[in-house]
């Protein structure tokens, strides 16, 4: 007598997410769409992005407004940065950790601007991220792990560490722009963040 044929779908099916795990992965796909294309963004792109249906975002999350709030926590969240700049390596050259350092911090900026934009001007209530003690937070935990990056180097610098961080985590927020000139590459940045303003040349 021929056993059983197991169920198919029971044997290939991926080992089940817990909510928070699902959550996250919702998160993060719905975060690239919504800075394309803003609150307009339906449930249903999401879920197709995400490879699930529609019905499973509304078991972790109570509606749509709730999704794109926590969506705008998490890109204002300093966690991705901070792993970032975690994963550099230290035995580079300090130019070089400043730079991918820089890439990193402005990637960060960026996607903070594009979520901000799209979903900023919609009202409601801001998640705690935003301003006040999150955002203060989260400064302090990116200013430590530049200091981290620069710690190989401390004998090297005039003024310790933290101190060095916060100068270069204020001239990447406050880098000035204009129409009529392109912004200065990370390399270049870095350059003149470590060696002034002056040329090789110029006394």
């Amino acid at each position: 007598m021929t056993a059983p044929k197991e169920n198919q779908t029971t044997r290939r099916r991926a080992p089940g997410m817990s909510p928070e795990q699902r959550r996250e992965m919702i998160i993060q796909t719905a975060i690239p769409l919504i800075a394309e294309y803003g609150a307009a963004v339906t449930t249903a792109k999401i879920a197709r992005a995400a490879g699930i249906g529609e019905g499973t975002i509304f078991r972790v999350f109570a509606d749509k407004d709730e999704l794109l709030q926590a969506c705008m926590a998490e890109a204002l969240s300093p966690e991705h940065a901070v792993r970032e700049l975690d994963a550099i390596d230290v035995s580079q050259p300090l130019p070089d950790r400043l730079a991918e350092a820089a890439e990193a911090l402005q990637a960060h900026m960026s996607r903070m601007g594009a979520i901000a934009g799209s979903l900023g001007h919609r009202g409601g209530k801001h998640p705690g991220t935003v301003r006040g003690a999150g955002r203060d937070e989260s400064t302090t935990r990116i200013r430590a792990a530049l200091a981290e990056l620069l710690e190989p180097d401390k004998a090297a610098l005039r003024r310790p560490p933290e101190q060095i961080a916060a100068l270069f985590f204020g001239l990447l927020f406050t880098q000035p722009r204009t129409e009529d000139e392109p912004d200065l590459t990370p390399q270049e940045l870095v350059e003149v963040f470590l060696h002034g303003a002056l040329s090789g040349g110029a006394k």
